[in-house]
């Protein structure tokens, strides 16, 4: 497949998913292939997306059990949610696509217990954070060139397209400024790749 940052973090977003959880919400789910991971795990997960194509790509593709991926269109910013629906949800670079306080409806759609985790993309705002993003540029490049060296063993890149790309990002004071308003308690950290990591997880009582 292409070199697609965000599929790195796959393994890191499993490891946040709670023991009890028995149901999630993959938001922005593109091609499906994160929803099809957690429903391996045993999770029934709903994968929405606003783009009609990526949601047929993802439904073509079915669910591995044995949990099971009901892959629909659909607008999270604007779509109703069941309260206290899911055991966990991601949403996997599609946050910066929409208004940020639509974390306010995924928050109020988490069990007791349950986890949202978003992986983003904002734009630095302090010297650490372009200290950061100036340490992580050789794995960035030494990255591309594992994928792009597997790519061609393999044929060449998967034809399968990608979901779109969204090139504007708050800043990550902005971020950080919102995230304590709407997710008191939540947690931002830098990774690689220009990405952060924000996670929340909704008190039991």
């Amino acid at each position: 497949m292409p070199f697609n940052h965000n599929h790195r973090y796959h393994p890191l977003f499993l490891g946040l998913v709670p023991p009890a959880a028995t149901r999630a919400l993959d938001v922005g789910c593109g091609q499906g292939r994160f929803a099809r991971r957690l429903a391996a795990r045993g999770l029934d997960v709903d994968a929405v997306d606003v783009s009609a194509e990526m949601v047929r790509i993802a439904a073509a593709l079915g669910s591995p059990g044995p949990g099971k991926v009901e892959a629909r269109q659909g607008d999270i910013a604007n779509d109703d949610l069941e309260r206290n629906a899911y055991g966990f949800i991601s949403c996997i670079a599609s946050l910066h696509h929409m208004q940020f306080d639509t974390v306010g409806k995924l928050r109020d759609a988490l069990q007791p217990g349950g986890v949202l985790a978003v992986i983003g993309l904002a734009r630095a705002s302090t010297p650490g954070d372009y200290a950061v993003e100036l340490a992580f540029a050789p794995v960035n490049v030494a990255a591309r060139l594992v994928v792009a060296a597997g790519e061609w063993l393999d044929g060449g890149p998967d034809p399968t397209p990608e979901p779109p790309v969204e090139m504007t990002f708050p800043t990550m004071n902005e971020l950080r400024h919102d995230a304590r308003e709407l997710l008191p308690g939540s947690t931002i950290r830098r990774l690689p790749f220009w990405r952060h990591l924000l996670t929340y997880r909704k008190p039991l009582a």
